[in-house]
């Protein structure tokens, strides 16, 4: 669990140098990720804070997917 959350702290301060790009998206949204699963793995809430949570982390893996698609598709034109 130390580990993750070092690597969170580690993505977390090392985004604000790639913001504007998909790879930066891909690192904050990694960071977050990383986060939530450290809390996940505590099991110290449950209820509407543990699926707001959950939540959150589809609506990034939909949005981390969408924009490889997008990049995807831009790279064959």
């Amino acid at each position: 669990m130390l580990k993750g959350l070092i690597a969170a702290l580690a993505f977390g301060l090392a985004a604000p140098a790639f913001a504007g790009s998909d790879l930066g998206k891909d690192v904050g949204d990694g960071a977050k990720d990383a986060v939530d699963n450290a809390k996940d793995t505590l099991h110290t809430d449950s209820g509407m804070t543990k699926a707001k949570r959950q939540l959150d982390r589809a609506g990034r893996h939909a949005k981390r997917k969408g924009r490889h698609t997008k990049n995807k598709i831009k790279n064959n034109l």
